[in-house]
């Protein structure tokens, strides 16, 4: 691997080491944003099943490293690790498998103050220990793992800000590339390796094992849908018609009450507009549309005479080196169900995938707000088909 790969999964000691100062300065950062605008204080926030209490989530980011670098946790079950946390009570407060979801804002978590101490104290340790790590795979894993673990709670942070508007600062958030690529684009089919390469580095247990796959010839859209070929769904009444909703999605459209994307609005002169953090902006015809659910996307694939692509269709377009194949602006929705590869096992973080496996869609790519080290062509990530929360959007197969 050259050098000077961003990625996580291949860096040594010394780069892990500025790569998680670099993720707890974000952490850092987000939370303090949030705290600006009032939401430190979990009595502040709306009890919504899409985010979590920010001071929860800081704590639980430093607590998760603490478990499996410092505590050398074998699992993520309570037992499995070693002594105790630096936080009193904080294997009460922070483990997620123990900590009910909905129960989180009514924790009685020390203050701000405490909580960034224990998140200094934490990485201290973890940095010493890591200075005296070799550049080996296997005793470079938990690192490794911690600051993935970190970097998807810092996009999730992200997610917080758009839900509750509030406005990050412009260098806590990436760039939309910009103009997407037209057309589509035919490959031929073939095989290809899909998944992780288990040979060095980090692989997350979903995308094991590595193995070949044959993909049949398909058609597939350079980039991402845009706006502009989204408005035309929405202005030909595609909410209204349940031609183009499977039964979930025009259950999800009853109980939503959607005739557009959740961001969507219009002025008074009724030119549509959307909400990026809370302000009004205009709607650019030629940007992606984001913030999509899983069944918005597959009711525009209907009315479009189109589908989504499976993921390994996805996968061998972005291995494929194509240069007219743009992704990493938004996450994308797959037609695949979130399964496991043939030959799965779970890796030390148990519930990363397992428990989710048949209730969550595939997405792939990245977004914006995606660090660059943790992008990969193979990443799987996964979310219910409800979710238009999060940095979403989707391109086109022909049918």
């Amino acid at each position: 691997m050259d050098q000077h790969d961003p990625s996580f999964r291949y860096a040594g000691p010394d780069r892990i080491a500025d790569m998680l100062r670099d993720a707890r300065h974000y952490t850092l950062a987000l939370f303090d944003a949030l705290e600006d605008a009032g939401y430190a204080d979990a009595a502040r926030l709306p009890r919504l099943s899409i985010i979590n209490p920010p001071l929860w989530e800081l704590g639980h980011t430093a607590w998760f490293a603490e478990w499996f670098v410092l505590r050398a946790a074998s699992s993520s079950r309570p037992g499995d690790a070693d002594g105790h946390s630096l936080l009193a009570r904080g294997d009460d407060w922070f483990d997620s498998n123990l900590v009910a979801h909905r129960t989180r804002w009514a924790l009685d978590l020390p203050g701000p103050g405490a909580i960034r101490t224990y998140c200094d104290e934490v990485l201290g340790r973890i940095l010493e220990r890591l200075a005296a790590e070799p550049d080996d795979d296997g005793a470079l894993y938990p690192y490794r793992l911690a600051l993935a673990h970190e970097d998807m709670h810092g996009e999730a942070l992200l997610y917080t800000m758009q839900t509750l508007g509030v406005m990050p600062r412009s260098e806590m958030v990436g760039t939309l590339p910009a103009p997407l690529p037209a057309g589509e684009i035919a490959f031929a089919g073939g095989s290809f390796v899909r998944g992780g390469d288990q040979a060095q580095g980090f692989v997350f247990d979903n995308e094991k094992a590595a193995a070949s796959c044959r993909v049949a010839p398909f058609a597939i859209d350079a980039g991402l849908v845009t706006n502009a070929r989204y408005l035309a769904f929405v202005e030909d009444g595609g909410y209204q018609d349940g031609r183009y909703w499977s039964e979930a999605g025009r259950a999800w459209l009853m109980d939503s009450a959607r005739a557009a994307p959740r961001y969507w609005r219009r002025d008074g002169d009724g030119h549509w507009q959307q909400l990026r953090f809370g302000r009004r902006v205009a709607l650019v015809p030629d940007a992606p549309v984001r913030h999509l659910s899983l069944h918005e996307a597959q009711a525009y694939c209907r009315w479009a005479g189109r589908r989504l692509p499976l993921e390994s269709e996805w996968e061998f377009a972005a291995v494929s080196g194509h240069p007219d194949f743009a992704w990493g602006g938004l996450w994308e929705w797959t037609a695949s169900p979130f399964l496991p590869f043939p030959g799965f096992a779970p890796d030390r973080y148990l519930e990363y995938s397992a428990p989710w496996f048949g209730s969550r869609q595939v997405l792939r790519g990245a977004s914006f707000a995606t660090p660059a080290r943790l992008r990969s062509p193979h990443f799987r990530n996964f979310f219910t088909p409800e979710r238009d929360d999060i940095f979403s959007g989707f391109r086109t197969c022909a049918p």
